[in-house]
């Protein structure tokens, strides 16, 4: 059925002002300095700071917001045509290429480390950078051909969908703009894994699950990847499964995503809705709820120095494809819905959204008419060992029992020992040596040595939890009872609101979601003896 359209709100000048008021700090983050030896440099930490011995190549994705704000011709924007940033862009471009290894790759995170995502973000960022600014450099061509021909022959471990989504995308804008048609093989494959990939219920895997964060990233790579390829059937029909999926995550006051998605962001990417909005109106309407709640403050900030980019640039390019005329903002439909591929349920009755992570233990967001009254990362203990205290979490171990009721919610399952090591000087030396010795021979074998260590390797604490949903009297009540052999080794516990125990590049941002503060149940297990258990009960709202 065709949707009924209302006149478009003034929400397109929201995503262009919140992107562009980022271009100060980007610009902040790069050496300027035509006479420098680092000009262009976007890694201040490199040039600037001198804390770190190598530039991280990722960083060179910051001149496609520049490139954009260039280009974007909106009312108050004083980067439109300027020529000092033209001027700065070309040189973050050409810093890419002089800064790349010899076949074209780039580092990220420690030297050799030949990052895919870091060489498809400043790829993509910088191909696209090129053609706004109208640059014509033979040069600049043969380091685009590298990094592409580099892509194109490599693999990494783990499945990261955004990833792959924006090496297709790469290869595909790559071979437009050099004329060649030596990567489309390498780019179809692809395509037909990361949609064989997909599950039923529309998601597309980071590492180890669904999150709805880097979700929409896929899916922002993936409708441009359409565009070039507007008769693929298989394409559109999984993007609009995945965009489907996507709206039952938009939460009620405009906020989206957090710690129930497998990788804890709350980052929202709009761009592909904008495009696919064209043909599926549905689409705008996530973008028109997306933009309410931007609106509202309900946004997390993303300006760490590190990613503060990949916002800007998609909002710019949302700002450019905005669809004028915008479908009525559908009314929520009151269900239950257990999306056991992606591993969240979302239960819809009354005045309540209840937002579970059945894949992590219950972790949940609850929200009645409208507002938030409840985030939960699952209980935490800090238990005492021989150096310095452990975390054990209930939200990190892979299988847990559901049951799932008419009224009631039942999960079940082990904790888990928090990744909780830094960084220390032998550490550092230790991975320096590792990669100017042995890592630039093998960089994928210590990325995967490094994934086990920090986010995928998992190993049990002796701690089992039950919680129950329960819906009763119009309100839903949380019961919360952990099982130990013994306590008296147990210093604290509680609950928190963010708790995250991997590492994750985009998540631990703030939203104000996160004042719901933490919950000390210390107290609880202080008088508690071997075999009992212990036990916390809430009802919501409270």
């Amino acid at each position: 059925m065709q949707a009924s359209l209302r006149a478009a709100p003034s929400q397109r000048d929201l995503f262009a002002s919140r992107a562009l008021a980022r271009i100060p700090k980007i610009l902040m983050l790069m050496d300027r300095n035509p006479h420098s030896p680092t000009y262009g440099c976007c890694d201040r930490n490199f040039w600037h700071y001198r804390i770190i011995d190598f530039p991280s190549g990722m960083a060179q994705e910051f001149v496609w917001p520049l490139a954009l704000a260039h280009h974007t011709e909106i009312p108050g924007n004083p980067f439109y045509g300027s020529a000092a940033i033209r001027a700065w862009v070309s040189a973050g471009i050409r810093f890419a290429a002089a800064s790349a290894h010899s076949d074209g790759s780039c580092d990220d995170y420690y030297p050799h480390e030949r990052a895919l995502g870091a060489s498809a973000f400043s790829l993509i960022a910088t191909v696209e950078s090129y053609k706004l600014i109208d640059l014509h450099d033979d040069g600049l061509l043969r380091f685009f051909e590298e990094r592409a021909r580099w892509l194109a022959g490599s693999e990494e471990s783990g499945r990261l969908s955004n990833h792959l989504a924006l090496v297709i995308l790469c290869l595909q804008e790559a071979g437009r703009l050099l004329g060649t048609r030596e990567w489309e093989a390498p780019a179809r494959e692809r395509l037909e894994r990361l949609l064989d990939w997909q599950t039923d219920d529309g998601s597309f895997p980071e590492y180890e699950g669904f999150d709805p964060g880097y979700q929409t990233l896929t899916i922002s790579a993936l409708a441009r990847i359409l565009q070039n390829d507007s008769e693929n059937d298989r394409l559109a029909d999984a993007l609009e499964r995945a965009v489907r999926l996507t709206a039952a995550f938009m939460h009620p006051d405009g906020s989206f995503g957090g710690e129930y998605g497998s990788r804890n962001t709350y980052a929202y990417y709009p761009h592909g809705m904008e495009l696919i909005g064209r043909w599926l109106p549905e689409a705008l309407s996530i973008n028109d709820r997306f933009a309410a709640g931007l609106a509202a403050g309900r946004a997390a900030c993303y300006e760490d120095d590190h990613v503060l980019a990949h916002e800007a640039w998609n909002y710019l390019l949302a700002w450019h494809d905005y669809v004028s005329e915008r479908p009525d903002l559908p009314v929520s439909k009151k269900s239950t819905q257990w999306f056991q591929s992606a591993g969240v349920l979302v239960d819809r009755r009354d005045d309540a959204d209840l937002y579970i992570g059945t894949n992590k233990g219950g972790v949940f967001k609850l929200f009645v008419r409208g507002e938030l009254v409840g985030a939960d990362t699952q209980v935490s203990l800090l238990v005492r060992s021989s150096r310095t205290p452990r975390n054990a979490v209930a939200h990190l171990m892979d299988e847990y029992s559901v049951e799932l009721g008419e009224d009631s919610i039942h999960i079940s399952g082990h904790f888990g020992w928090a990744k909780s090591a830094g960084m220390t000087t032998g550490k550092l030396v230790l991975l320096r040596v590792l990669m100017s010795v042995f890592g630039r021979f093998f960089p994928d074998l210590v990325r995967k040595l490094l994934q086990r260590l920090l986010i995928v390797g998992k190993s049990r604490a002796p701690f089992t939890f039950r919680r129950t949903f329960s819906w009763r009297g119009g309100r839903w009540h949380v019961r919360d009872e952990v099982r130990a052999d013994r306590w008296d080794h147990v210093e604290a516990a509680g609950i928190g609101a963010d708790q995250t125990s991997i590492y994750v590049v985009m998540s631990r941002p703030f939203q104000n979601g996160q004042l719901q503060g933490w919950t000390d149940l210390t107290s609880h297990v202080q008088d508690l003896t071997a075999g009992q258990p212990l036990v916390f009960e809430r009802s919501f709202p409270r």
